[in-house]
């Protein structure tokens, strides 16, 4: 039959993994049908025997004899006389059977045809691949990448399909080289048109949390549950694990001898430091656990606006803080309080230190920006900031010598005045 380019077609999609032998033919039915209602009108009496193996098909009209001057619907009827040029003996209310050749459908509508067939299968295969990754958001998905673009990265997988890692869900230390594998987890699939696109994030909380069920034993097996995860991508993070086994020791089971579980962790991080803490219902416990390094005098806690005041020595304030404020943001992210900071002695000291004064009242000659950076290690006030060392200072915060030293020669003026 001269089915012309069809054959490629068939060849084309008929290895297709994604599409099964049943879809592949419904698919090519529902295409020749809708071709065969454009031409005669009706695709009632058509019957339609595809085989895709060989890249094959036939199509077969039906139609009823009807006396010569009774012809009304030539789609569906067929004269006496045309009938008995193809078999003599044919009688009037016999049914004919006739195959009906590709090309009599036009070449304009063969190449319609092909391409209306091109684009249901590729339907089809966006459907399918959509529901496939959908089914696996939020696990952790390995892709190679294809294409490194200043805002995106484009990854394939094995089977060629492309993932889309943007720089907003990548770590900031994240470099990346054609042909690099990238772990990730599917974060969303979009259907952009007909196309899903599929998006990988490395900077998600779910995507930590994953790399702890893969590389903990006893997190995969549920021994040990994540109870909450919280990161500052690239900085920091801080993991709180449970045990309903009292044997098992969470947090030394997740960290493993001298680091070694989660240093493959740390490393695909990109060296995030990261935290794992034990869980517990008792919340000023779990507080003063979150806030570790530090070391937590006592805490006051107002369960109604779920803020807590920690009050710390003041060689622990930095700590408590952190650089950037990280170590602070992040305790309180995880165990949902606003913390505030209150060094031992300052609500007494009010009064004893009179002639102290608040960094705040210097905005007129100190930037806000240089204020909040003093403010993140627990130095809000002149005299706390000239008891340090420059060296200390500049260590402890983001800011550059020159600019500690401006600070420190306002603040000396104050009380030489």
């Amino acid at each position: 039959m001269e089915n012309l380019a069809l054959i490629d077609s068939f060849s084309e999609f008929k290895d297709n993994k994604l599409i099964d032998r049943v879809t592949l033919m419904a698919i090519l039915e529902d295409v020749f049908r809708n071709a065969l209602k454009k031409k005669y009108g009706s695709d009632d009496n058509f019957d339609i025997i595809i085989n895709p193996d060989k890249g094959d098909m036939e199509i077969w009209r039906r139609r009823v004899i009807v006396a010569d001057e009774d012809l009304d619907f030539e789609n569906e009827e067929i004269t006496l006389t045309e009938a008995r040029m193809i078999e003599a003996d044919f009688e009037i209310g016999e049914e004919v059977s006739e195959e009906v050749k590709l090309i009599d459908l036009g070449r304009r509508a063969i190449l319609a045809l092909r391409q209306n067939l091109i684009s249901k299968i590729h339907e089809h295969d966006n459907t399918n691949l959509y529901k496939q990754f959908k089914d696996i958001i939020g696990d952790i998905y390995t892709a190679e990448v294809h294409h490194v673009r200043p805002r995106v990265v484009i990854l394939v997988d094995d089977e060629g399909n492309e993932i889309v890692l943007p720089k907003e869900k990548q770590i900031p230390s994240d470099f990346f080289r054609k042909g690099d594998n990238v772990r990730g987890i599917i974060e969303s699939v979009e259907l952009k048109g007909n196309k899903p696109q599929i998006i990988m994030s490395r900077t998600s909380e779910k995507f930590l949390e994953k790399l702890f069920e893969q590389e903990i034993p006893e997190v995969f097996d549920g021994l040990i549950t994540v109870k909450n995860v919280v990161r500052i991508p690239g900085e920091k993070a801080k993991v709180a694990v449970d045990s309903y086994d009292d044997r098992i020791d969470p947090v030394g089971a997740c960290v493993g001898m001298k680091g070694s579980r989660i240093h493959g962790i740390v490393r695909e991080l990109g060296n995030e430091n990261i935290d794992v803490i034990n869980y517990t219902n008792n919340i000023q416990l779990f507080i003063t656990r979150a806030l570790s390094p530090a070391k937590v005098s006592s805490i006051k806690i107002d369960e109604e606006s779920k803020r807590a005041e920690v009050f710390l020595k003041l060689e622990e304030v930095s700590k408590a803080i952190g650089r950037g404020g990280h170590n602070i943001k992040l305790a309180g992210q995880l165990t949902g309080y606003e913390l505030d900071v209150i060094r031992e002695g300052d609500v007494a000291g009010t009064v004893a230190d009179e002639d102290d004064v608040e960094l705040t009242e210097f905005s007129d000659e100190i930037e806000e920006w240089v204020i909040e950076e003093f403010a993140k290690i627990g130095l809000d006030t002149a005299k706390s900031i000239l008891k340090h060392d420059v060296e200390d200072l500049v260590r402890r915060t983001d800011l550059e010598e020159e600019t500690i030293l401006d600070v420190m020669k306002i603040l000396k003026e104050e009380f030489d005045s």
